[in-house]
């Protein structure tokens, strides 16, 4: 699991104070019974005997960082099973240990936890973005069976940050920047908020030296003053509040340096200008008393607008409640104050970790927690199941991972929680799955809204479903949830296949109707035998391949009956190419495309072209982009409109017009009043005296287009137009 095993050691810095397995013996032992801590004693001669010969690149053996790793999770009173798999963690990946062998000596729990946390070493990846992607998604997956998994992962990751300075600069930010993309936001999410902090700022420590060597010089030099300041602060607010009779404890908190290297990041400013580097923490008994507390150091100081965010009656995702307001200390100075209980605290330092750190008898103290931390994983079970490679999975993981919140209500008034830039097709998914594949349209505090328009606190969204309702590939380019982007994403390449599918069966008959035969009529045994040499499963991944343009139907016909097929191009040959002509209906979905270089139209002379990975693309007969290709026959397949073609069909047209006040309204009227849909327009200034005004309009076909050209003729400043 380490990135530093032996050879492929990938940290260290120096040595820090040795961690013997007496100590751990120690630790372990203040909440564990005496038989559990001897199964940890016996993991750790197990461990040490595996590892033998391995040595860190500090040259301390490997043992010790199996050891630093178990002492971590110690410190969060982790269970036995989890103490044991994180000494052996790395057993599976770094010696010829096997997983039978661990789950022999110690039981199927702690082999699952081991072989959850360790690294794809025996499968070769053409990559190292894809060797990354294999590996999170396969902790990611046996963390959604099991929390522990990911806890000893990240366990695993923090003492490797913090003996990190022996690789070379290039490693270290490569960790880094992996610690920063992936482990920080799973310890966010999981609550585990001391873990996160230390992680982001070893991770800022490793990929910017300088910065955070001069961040931290600038922050003990301010401290003096602010801490003097402070002290006032709470002096103050202790006074007021023994007047109200309210037991708390007032204690300062000094933001963490990559927080405030992020604000001055982001809002561009000098580290002299930030002016909340300290913050104040109210802890109290109830949560009765943290509304107290706010009115009296609201009555204290003065609140600044907008600063005031109450996440303990709408908690975080994952779980953390607090109440935050931003208030004009003394001389104006900005600062923020949390309040929260003592149990709250607890919890927000510890997040999911406190189910082993803080256990109670009836462990209601970590329903929050809990809940919010098994929604999430079985969102990432989701998430895996409709992704179609670890590549995707780990997008959708990280999109879902980095997100601010914004609560919106349903109809009934319930509160759904969403991430910033949400929409309503994001809201869709959220409720459920069938809901987006099947929404058309959306209403925000009773209004109609696009489905792309973005959501804020507060609003009431109601989605609008119809039975022929589907998803739009257009959707994911403003969808933001993980899950959203991922039903569509599935639903898309569902729908794809099942349309690769038929157009294929379409085209194999249509070829075989020239030799009078049908796909029913062909052998058995010289289909297999087709389907074997060319690798696929079955006979509809062959049509699939057929139906996405990427082989030619006739010469798999070719292939399948070659005793029916003519010799040389006789008439017979020309006649199974030309062969009923394939009827376009403009619902044939994501198989059949209309080229954007002629743009076809119902009523147009119109040629088929097979393009790999697209299906079907359809030209005009006249389209210069055909000529460079006109020899290549077997690409060209006959295609013909339909009688009624189900859909409107987009085409451009040029006018040009005297430049005068309201002539692209009165063009753009009769467009309207002709039933023509304008799907963009663009101007040009050709001289100062007439403008060209390119339309791109959808008709039916070319007698709708006729009589909207004929309609603008007659307005007269039209000076010339035409089709494109």
């Amino acid at each position: 699991m380490s990135e530093q095993a032996t050879s492929k050691s990938d940290s260290e810095t120096g040595h820090e104070d040795r961690f013997l397995i007496s100590d751990l013996c120690n630790l372990v032992g203040t909440y564990m019974a005496q038989d559990q801590v001897k199964e940890v004693y016996r993991a750790y001669l197990f461990g040490a005997q595996a590892h033998e010969g391995q040595h860190r690149v500090s040259g301390e053996p490997y043992i010790y960082h199996p050891l630093a790793v178990a002492r971590i999770l110690a410190e969060m009173h982790m269970d036995m099973h989890g103490i044991v798999a994180s000494i052996l963690h790395d057993v599976l990946e770094d010696t010829p240990a096997t997983r039978k062998l661990i789950a022999d000596e110690f039981g199927e729990e702690v082999a699952h936890l081991v072989d959850g946390v360790s690294k794809l070493t025996h499968i070769k990846f053409k990559n190292k973005i894809e060797q990354q992607a294999n590996n999170i998604q396969k902790v990611l997956l046996a963390m959604a069976k099991d929390i522990r998994v990911m806890m000893i992962k990240l366990a695993d990751r923090l003492h490797n940050m913090r003996t990190l300075g022996a690789l070379r600069p290039d490693k270290r930010r490569r960790i880094a920047q992996e610690t920063l993309e992936i482990y920080t936001p799973i310890a966010n999410r999981l609550g585990i908020y001391t873990l996160r902090h230390e992680l982001e700022d070893l991770a800022f420590q490793a990929m910017y030296p300088m910065r955070y060597r001069v961040l931290k010089d600038s922050v003990n030099k301010a401290s003096g003053h602010r801490k003097e300041l402070i002290g006032t602060i709470n002096t103050t607010l202790s006074v007021r509040l023994t007047e109200f009779e309210i037991a708390a404890e007032v204690k300062a908190r000094k933001k963490h340096l990559y927080s405030l290297y992020n604000k001055m990041r982001n809002k561009n400013i000098p580290f002299n200008k930030v002016l909340d580097v300290y913050a104040i923490r109210v802890l109290v008994e109830s949560v009765d008393e943290c509304y107290r507390v706010l009115g009296i150091v609201h009555n204290l100081f003065k609140p600044i607008p907008g600063k005031f965010k109450d996440y303990i009656a709408i908690p975080k995702s994952n779980g953390y409640q607090s109440l935050h307001t931003g208030l004009y200390g003394p001389h104006g100075i900005p600062m923020e104050v949390q309040i929260r209980t003592q149990e709250m605290d607890l919890f927000a330092e510890s997040g999911i970790a406190a189910h082993w750190l803080y256990k109670t008898p009836d462990e209601t103290r970590v329903t929050h927690a809990h809940a919010r931390a098994r929604d999430w994983l079985t969102g990432i079970l989701e998430m895996q199941q409709s992704a179609g490679n670890p590549l995707e999975f780990l997008e959708n993981v990280k999109v879902d991972l980095f997100h601010d919140e914004v609560y919106v209500y349903t109809p009934d008034g319930d509160i759904m929680k969403l991430p910033r830039n949400a929409t309503p097709v994001d809201f869709a998914y959220a409720v459920h799955s069938d809901i987006g594949n099947s929404c058309v349209a959306a209403k925000l505090d009773h209004s109609f809204a696009p489905l792309n328009t973005p959501l804020y606190s507060g609003q009431t969204v109601e989605v609008i479903t119809s039975p022929s309702g589907k998803p739009n590939p257009a959707w994911l380019n403003f969808v933001v949830t993980a899950k959203a982007r991922s039903n569509i994403r599935n639903y898309l390449k569902h729908m794809r296949t099942d349309e690769a599918i038929s157009q294929g069966r379409r085209l194999m008959e249509r070829c075989l109707k020239g030799l009078a035969l049908r796909l029913d009529d062909i052998p058995q045994q010289a289909m297999q035998n087709y389907i074997d040499e060319c690798g696929f499963n079955n006979e509809e991944e062959l049509l699939e391949d057929i139906g996405m343009g990427n082989r030619p139907p006739n010469l798999v016909v070719r292939r399948l009956v070659p005793e029916r097929i003519p010799h040389g191009d006789s008439e017979e040959t020309r006649e199974m190419k030309s062969q009923a002509p394939l009827a376009i209906h403009g619902t044939e979905g994501m198989v059949v495309s209309y080229a954007k270089c002629c743009r076809p139209i119902p009523g147009d002379q119109i040629v088929g072209v097979l393009s790999k990975g697209r299906g079907i693309v359809v030209h005009r007969d006249s389209c210069k982009n055909l000529d460079s290709d006109r020899d290549n026959l077997e690409k060209y397949i006959d295609v013909k409109w339909s009688n009624e073609p189900a859909i409107s069909f987009a085409t451009t047209i040029r006018v040009d017009v005297v430049n005068e006040p309201g002539v692209l309204a009165k063009t753009a009227t009769v467009l309207s009043e002709e039933d023509v849909n304008i799907v963009n327009v663009n101007l040009e200034d050709k001289d100062g005296f007439t403008i060209s005004i390119n339309y791109q309009i959808e008709v039916k076909d070319r007698g709708h287009l006729a009589r909207a050209l004929k309609r603008l003729r007659r307005i007269p400043n039209v000076m010339r137009l035409w089709r494109l």
